[in-house]
């Protein structure tokens, strides 16, 4: 899949599909077709999603400093030309970055719940002069990517916030290229020092959990951060 047949697609599903939550109603019969939001999954409670006013936060100074956030993006193992989706892109902290590592033949797909956020996505993208970004504004249950597009699907501590983990999952696999990975993030619930409330954290227990029934097998690990767990997942045929 090119660069320019993937933007297309995407631009379509964006323009079409682009709205915020959805009711749970097909249009058109009145059907219940998305079931409820969870509170909680395999005994896990689900937190809520961080709310656009507490952007700044994604792109402070000492976020380097406190989650070596440079050491993830080196082991991520990107290669120019990938297409990645950056899962909960926030402002962009990520995905600016992502664009430069993989040149002009490859894409970031940013994938976001909240339209405030994907504005300033925006602004830092025509500020920072980069246009392989695609900000794509998703529901809480799907996040509108191709099938079969993306070789990475990067988590940096938003998991754990989906509502629909089960739809999620099943997107994200399908959004998989045969040989795509999803890289997840997430603080370690096991370490009581990481200064993060309990809530926002998760066990690698608790995460193969809840990957493995949902059709994912544990590729890779990456446990040099200081805060956070690393885990790769590939689709389990």
């Amino acid at each position: 899949m090119t660069k320019n047949i993937l933007l297309m697609g995407t631009i379509l599903i964006w323009g079409s599909l682009a709205c915020g939550h959805v009711s749970g109603q097909e249009a058109g019969n009145g059907k219940s077709t998305i079931p409820e939001e969870r509170t909680e999954y395999k005994g896990r409670v689900i937190a809520r999603t961080m709310h656009f006013t507490g952007a700044e936060w994604l792109i402070r100074e000492e976020r380097e400093n406190e989650e070596r956030c440079s050491m993830l993006l080196t082991n991520l193992g990107i290669k120019r030309g990938d297409v990645i989706c950056d899962m909960g892109c926030g402002n962009g902290f990520y995905a600016l970055q992502m664009a430069q590592l993989i040149g002009d033949k490859g894409l970031v797909i940013g994938v976001d719940v909240q339209s405030e956020m994907l504005e300033l996505l925006r602004r830092r993208m025509e500020k920072e002069g980069i246009d392989n970004v695609m900000p794509v504004l998703g529901s809480y249950h799907d996040p509108r990517l191709p099938p079969e597009s993306c070789d990475l699907i990067l988590l940096v501590d938003v998991y754990h916030e989906f509502s629909y983990p089960e739809l999620m999952l099943s997107a994200m696999r399908k959004a998989l290229k045969p040989k795509g990975r999803i890289a997840l993030v997430e603080y370690r619930e096991e370490d009581p020092t990481v200064p993060i409330k309990a809530l926002h954290k998760m066990s690698k227990k608790q995460i193969l959990r809840e990957y493995k029934p949902n059709g994912f097998r544990l590729v890779g690990e990456f446990d040099e951060l200081p805060w956070q767990h690393v885990m790769f997942f590939e689709k389990d045929d």
